[in-house]
């Protein structure tokens, strides 16, 4: 295989606790978490300094439509290189999605494998958790001003927006709104009352917050039971029917997090102790049908399903070899569908987590699974030999990135298969037929009720009509309506569906 197989050589991370007002800055965030990936696999500034290619992870703020005005640089990559003394000859910056870590780190071990690249670093924070408390407290930021007169940095991923206008018009544009969606329809597809299945959720989620409560770098350190995790409370209210707040990606931290890899010849030259390589075995991207109201289904994803068989087709294992799961998070639908697709049970004695998971660990913006990989990275240095298994999950379970890691050196060259062959497939798909103007009788394929911290205030319906057209409404905001939306499964409830007043939304009212 000669020398250019790629190895991840360091991994760092980084949590900031302290007070808002001196929170480090977004560039600061970054240079930590590289030092410290840098000083773990012993090459210090001076390999920092050397690295030829760099790719950050978007931050959250530049995501389209966020509003947020965060003084921050017009080019992170350009502004982290300047900080570390290097000159990469390749950096890139990503559009947005939580595939992204994942992604990054299967490009640049393509790179490396091609000869494009010799070292390279993959780093990325979020830093919303110190931003939005400056912002609400008045505590400004001029100790976060940077250069955001740079030349717009190269853009990797893809940059499509996650949804329509049309579905945005309804709600479906926020996370909290669509996971929802997924989750209850997974539960009428079961057939499990709308109370045993609160029940499994929390017992899905309770392993994760004792994870967490094991790692230091935990935005929230602390082992809950399944009970509490789904009872709702002044502290635990009920964000997107059927998930309580506990249940939910926490994005408002300040984290950062990186890798470095490298050739085995530059890891070499570098004097980088050969019990620190951990090698990415086999890797897999690909994209479900684009838009939530494309999908064949709300109960499964054949990205999920493609990438993971990839992944460990290339790796050379089978599921049953891998010892170390870190499966993406945001939301427990999230787990179930990964897992189902994966055909992993949701009480595999292995564990889903190597992290404590989104809503316990951290979800940092696009970042979060870069975590995933430097504990994994850990892990599997402390049982050589072992493989593990890390998946990365962008916008609405759409995006997918897929990485099977072992310190066992491969026994044949890498080579990553070209993502559009996934792609092909999952793009052919048949899927439903949209109508934007529904109007007549209608049934309820999935649906979810969102609250503010008064309550409910809006319920979301993906329905169909006679002709089986999906589509997607609001509903009455009544709380009589609302109410009974929460209380008894209303998959496959009939009802009404016009068009609203102004045209610009759809109305549902069931019967």
């Amino acid at each position: 295989m000669g020398d250019r197989t790629p190895v991840l050589i360091g991994a760092g991370q980084f949590t900031y606790r302290g007070d808002p007002g001196a929170s480090p800055s977004p560039t600061a965030l970054l240079k930590i978490a590289a030092e410290k990936a840098a000083r773990d696999a012993g090459i210090g500034a001076a390999g920092l300094a050397a690295i030829d290619s760099l790719a950050v992870p978007g931050f959250t703020i530049d995501a389209p439509g966020s509003g947020r005005t965060v003084p921050h640089s017009s080019n992170p990559p350009a502004s982290l290189a300047a900080e570390l003394g290097a000159a990469p000859t390749w950096s890139v910056y990503s559009h947005m999605g939580g595939n992204t870590p994942q992604q990054l780190v299967n490009v640049l071990s393509e790179r490396i494998a091609r000869g494009e690249a010799d070292l390279a670093l993959a780093v990325g924070c979020e830093f919303l958790g110190s931003a939005v408390k400056r912002l609400t407290r008045g505590l400004g930021f001029d100790d976060w001003r940077e250069d955001d007169s740079l030349p717009a940095p190269e853009r990797i991923g893809d940059p499509r927006p996650g949804v329509t206008p049309y579905e945005a018009r309804h709600g479906l544009n926020r996370p909290i709104n669509t996971y929802p969606l997924f989750e209850n329809a997974l539960r009428a597809r079961d057939g499990r009352s709308i109370g045993d299945h609160q029940q499994r959720l929390g017992r899905l989620f309770a392993p994760f917050t004792e994870v967490a409560a094991q790692n230091s770098e935990a935005w929230f350190p602390v082992a809950r039971s399944a009970e509490e995790l789904v009872a709702v409370s002044e502290k635990n209210r009920m964000v997107g029917f059927p998930y309580t707040k506990l249940l939910n990606a926490i994005m408002e931290v300040d984290q950062s997090a990186g890798v470095i890899l490298a050739s085995e010849a530059k890891a070499r030259e570098l004097g980088v102790p050969e019990d620190k390589w951990v090698y990415l075995h086999g890797c897999a991207d690909a994209a479900d049908l684009w838009n939530p109201i494309d999908r064949q289904d709300y109960h499964s994803s054949p990205a999920m399903r493609l990438t993971g068989q990839q992944a460990l087709e290339m790796a050379g294992v089978g599921l049953d070899a891998i010892d170390l799961i870190d499966l993406y998070s945001c939301f427990p639908v999230a787990v179930e569908i990964g897992a189902e697709e994966l055909g992993l049970a949701l009480d595999d004695p292995r564990g889903l987590t190597v992290t404590g998971g989104l809503p316990y660990a951290g979800g940092p913006g696009n970042n979060y699974a870069m975590h995933s990989i430097a504990v994994m990275m850990q892990k599997l240095r402390a049982r050589p030999g072992a493989h593990g298994l890390v998946t990365a999950n962008g916008w609405y379970l759409t995006k997918q990135s897929t990485g099977v890691y072992s310190t066992t050196r491969p026994g044949k060259p890498f080579e990553r298969q070209d993502p559009a062959i996934l792609q092909r497939q999952i793009d052919a798909l048949p899927h439903p037929q949209v109508i934007e103007k529904p109007e007549g009788h209608a049934t309820i394929e999935t649906y979810t009720v969102v609250h503010r911290r008064e309550g409910p205030f809006m319920g979301i319906v993906v329905g169909r009509d006679e002709a089986g057209r999906r589509f997607v409404a609001n509903t009455p905001d009544d709380p009589a309506t609302l109410a009974a939306f929460e209380a008894v499964e209303q998959v496959g409830r009939g009802g009404s569906v016009r068009p609203s007043d102004d045209g610009l939304t759809n109305l549902f009212t069931p019967d």
